[in-house]
């Protein structure tokens, strides 16, 4: 919202609320975006605001979609830019800003966690920022190689705001916004080709995330200015060919981005072993500057593969889910469906739905049996449900409570839910977050 105004002051054009849905190639060279139809019901049929989406023919389309961007990622699945990298990892954020008493909390003060309430089958860590208007942010961000498949990010955080300090911390106040997001922290490794023939990918849709230091925007603006400059120079030469652009990549493997990324270049591999091996790994690396005690360059697999099936986590003997001990008080702890309320998420409802599952049998058989349905537990915003049982149960989606953190696009563990762009543009209106 910052950022929008002073662009526009520059004389720069942004266009609200045309989502991209496609990129548009001539063989393998990025030509333009599609834009998405507008005014479509639920059952795929058209409105009376019924208006086409649009071919947005461009010399060179710059990605720059944050976490897990539809385009990048079916960019990256036409062209397999990310040969030979680690594939990418994330965790999900669940947060809060709470209104304190004056003086309870300094702002600027930065404070971050790392272990409680995750300390088996899982990593995290905890942050709490403090804000003008005695407003604090906190949250907890669960790496999403967890191994438990009951894991429940929403449920970890509020597991967090328990530990007697940040408890205290919270006494008397009042919760007035909620949000999820994931978040990229696969480090330098992860990384795919930034330049390929008409485009280039910047920010987190490259990855480019200090996973350790839970920072990424000002790697996000710095991306930016290198690829713009490459951009000019593209233009004035008139070729936009990867040849021609591989300046930005290269430009970034000159800069400060890729000298503060190697620091912490393998942070998130060192905990495959364990919260305390990770520990003691990691301080290590801090010693070597990045490097770690087996080697120069950690490998890594994709974050749903670690979890685990019920039976293999929890023995044969059990055969479903544990459910959840935590009890909500909507003042203190809060259920997923309050803070949503507290997001200000909006969609249209009469519009199709953007979360795509195609086989709805494999989530009501298969998923149920062998997982328990993580669907119902990694969303924070309860837009999975399971009703029925036995041969009637099924899968419910609530697509309008989506808060499009994209955690379901990256964890389910057949690979079985999509998620795109919103019809009607909606999602989460942050204001404070």
């Amino acid at each position: 919202r910052w950022m929008a105004d002073q662009v526009r002051a520059c004389g720069v054009n942004i266009f609200e609320g045309f989502a991209g849905t496609g990129l548009l190639y001539d063989n393998a060279r990025v030509i333009g975006v599609r834009t998405g139809d507008k005014g479509i019901d639920k059952k795929g049929e058209k409105k009376g605001n019924f208006e086409p989406g649009i071919d947005i023919q461009a010399k060179l389309t710059i990605l720059g979609e944050g976490v897990r961007g539809t385009l990048t990622r079916d960019h990256i699945a036409k062209l397999k830019p990310d040969n030979g990298v680690n594939p990418p990892s994330f965790a999900t954020g669940v947060k809060e800003v709470w209104e304190l008493s004056p003086g309870r909390f300094p702002k600027g003060m930065v404070c971050h966690t790392m272990g409680f309430p995750l300390t088996k089958g899982g990593i995290g860590g905890g942050w709490l920022y403090g804000m003008e208007g005695n407003l604090l942010s906190l949250g907890y961000v669960t790496w999403l190689s967890y191994t438990d498949p009951t894991t429940d990010p929403h449920q970890v955080f509020q597991n967090f705001k328990t530990h007697p300090v940040v408890k205290k911390i919270l006494e008397g106040g009042k919760m007035v916004q909620y949000g999820g997001k994931a978040v990229s922290v696969g480090g330098l490794y992860s990384i795919p080709k930034m330049a390929t023939d008409g485009c280039l990918l910047v920010g987190e849709s490259a990855n480019l995330v200090d996973g350790q230091r839970l920072k990424g925007i000002h790697l996000a603006f710095a991306s930016g200015v290198l690829a713009g400059n490459t951009a000019f120079e593209a233009l004035k030469k008139k070729d936009f060919s990867e040849a021609t652009l591989r300046s930005y990549p290269e430009a970034f493997e000159k800069s400060w981005l890729k000298k503060e990324l190697m620091l912490s270049r393998n942070f998130h591999q060192a905990f495959d072993g364990g919260f305390v091996i990770g520990m003691i790994r990691t301080a290590f690396q801090a010693l070597l500057r990045g490097r770690d005690l087996f080697g120069n360059r950690l490998g890594s697999t994709a974050d749903r593969s670690h979890m685990k099936k019920i039976a293999d986590y929890f023995g044969p003997g059990l055969l479903t889910a544990p459910s959840s001990t935590i009890k909500f008080d909507n003042k203190f702890l809060f259920d997923k469906l309050t803070d949503i309320y507290n997001s200000g998420t909006i969609h249209e409802e009469d519009q199709p739905p953007h979360l795509l599952v195609p086989d709805r049998e494999l989530c009501s058989v298969t998923c149920t049996r062998e997982y328990g349905n993580p669907c119902t537990r990694f969303c924070p915003a309860e837009v999975y449900e399971m009703e029925g049982e036995g041969s009637e149960r099924h899968l419910k989606l609530n697509p309008s409570n989506c808060v499009h953190c994209k955690t379901c696009d990256i964890m389910d563990p057949y690979v079985n839910i999509r998620w795109v762009p919103p019809e009607g543009g909606g999602g989460p209106r942050y204001t404070v977050m």
